[in-house]
């Protein structure tokens, strides 16, 4: 555990020693800030509660995580430098662990760093705070579940827009697994039981129900094993292709 957390510190620190953190961190916020605003009727609900602002986390999610998740190990394979991470006394498991939880964490501080409209939401109101810390741990886990997909789909390509690109979509069928638009054809063509894996693989189902103010066992599970599954899919493919 104490190489990760030192490989976590390296890249973690990485991310800021470039602009790209900090430019990252901007366009977040100002999406953040104004889309429950402007398309999310904050203030004509007149209501005390961030539905309309964690209602847009996973369509933004959809652009912004790819974009971190790209360069975790696309750059690494283009550079070459994966062949000089792999002679260091690391093992596969310590270095994609390290990579994404700092990956993680640089996610984690953007959205720590959206708690000025928790304060609006108290100023103009009294709202169910329980609620809104329980949909900001659902946020993170969000977050992380795209991220552990875009860490795999990166370690299949040394291209970054194409590890863009695959995490996009992947993020999108996941986002639009439990909506009417695909249950609906599916539902003469296989049996309630699939419809029912089908709906708990969406990410807007999952979030909707954090989003309620239930972390159930069932939502940690779903991301406990696609973060899981994601990572274990991550170091077998860098396995495989480290030599290429």
């Amino acid at each position: 555990m104490k190489t990760t957390l030192v490989l976590l510190k390296r890249e973690l620190n990485g991310y800021f020693a470039t602009p790209v953190a900090y430019v990252f961190i901007f366009f977040y916020l100002i999406a953040m800030s104004l889309l429950p605003f402007y398309l999310g009727g904050f203030y004509e609900r007149e209501q005390a509660d961030l539905q309309p602002f964690f209602a847009f986390h996973p369509w933004l999610y959809l652009f912004l995580i790819p974009a971190i998740s790209m360069r975790l190990w696309a750059e690494e394979r283009k550079s070459g430098t994966i062949e000089l991470l792999m002679t260091l006394p690391v093992s596969m498991a310590q270095t994609v662990l390290g990579k994404f939880l700092a990956a993680w964490m640089f996610a984690g501080i953007a959205l720590v760093l959206t708690f000025p409209i928790w304060l609006t939401v108290n100023y103009l109101g009294q709202p169910d705070n329980g609620v809104i810390a329980a949909s900001y741990i659902g946020s993170f886990l969000l977050a992380g579940g795209y991220l552990a997909v875009g860490s795999f789909l990166s370690a299949l390509t040394k291209n970054q827009v194409i590890a863009f690109v695959l995490t996009f979509v992947v993020g999108l069928v996941l986002v639009l697994a439990g909506t009417p638009a695909v249950l609906e054809p599916l539902a003469g063509a296989v049996p309630s039981s699939v419809l029912d894996a089908v709906r708990s693989f969406s990410f807007l189902s999952q979030m909707n129900t954090i989003t309620s103010g239930v972390i159930d066992v069932r939502a940690l599970t779903f991301f406990g094993s696609l973060i899981g599954g994601s990572l274990l899919a991550n170091a077998i493919v860098l396995d495989l292709k480290k030599a290429d």
